[in-house]
């Protein structure tokens, strides 16, 4: 095989970018698959006071780790495994783990800014946007966050008014323009989802 195939997957928060991830996944009956999850390279934080990573902006392009990441993706097109970060939500800074990846035929970026950075969408082969509503995404950002990352419902409110919504409409929402594929989240995207498939396979069987 020449090199792995990239594909991108941008949508705001909450939007459902994971689950089209799995349809898709699962459609094409694709294993041999990365998935690597654009948060984990926020930058690291750890030797700032917890009271000053509250204040941070995360959804600004400038609170990624654009270059590592841009690294990561060329070794793994090289077919070189990565030590990949991990993010640790609960205490807003790069966990003390890391994630030992090995090179495989597909590799799939997901995350709000994936498409904001022009270095990285070079890399990509086919590009998706996900859209869906902002007070769906709102509410469905607000179940996750207090869930399964620990967040208060009045920092989640307080970071969704100050920063995710207004950046969402600055930085997120206007990349879709580099989409090659829109997947509306809050109706049928079935054919959307075929076509992906259809393309993934055809890629692949000229790449063989």
């Amino acid at each position: 095989m020449d090199k792995p195939l990239v594909i991108l997957v941008a949508g705001g928060s909450a939007s459902g970018k994971s689950t089209v991830v799995q349809e898709i996944l699962d459609k094409a009956g694709l294993e041999d698959v990365i998935i690597i999850n654009h948060d984990d390279y926020y930058l690291d934080q750890k030797d700032l006071p917890m009271e000053k990573r509250y204040l941070i902006n995360y959804d600004h392009p400038r609170s990624l780790d654009n270059e590592l990441l841009y690294k990561d993706i060329k070794a793994l097109l090289n077919f070189e495994p990565i030590d990949k970060p991990v993010y640790d939500f609960e205490k807003f800074t790069r966990s003390e783990k890391i994630e030992h990846v090995l090179p495989k035929k597909i590799i799939i970026i997901e995350g709000i800014l994936i498409l904001e950075n022009p270095r990285i969408r070079e890399l990509a082969d086919i590009s998706i946007f996900v859209e869906l509503d902002d007070d769906t995404r709102f509410i469905r950002r607000m179940l996750r966050d207090m869930k399964e990352r620990g967040r208060s419902l009045e920092n989640i409110v307080l970071q969704y008014q100050k920063t995710v919504k207004p950046m969402f409409h600055k930085y997120i929402k206007p990349t879709k323009r580099y989409a090659d594929v829109l997947i509306p989240n809050d109706t049928k995207h079935a054919i959307a989802v075929d076509l992906i498939v259809a393309k993934i396979k055809q890629i692949l069987g000229e790449r063989k």
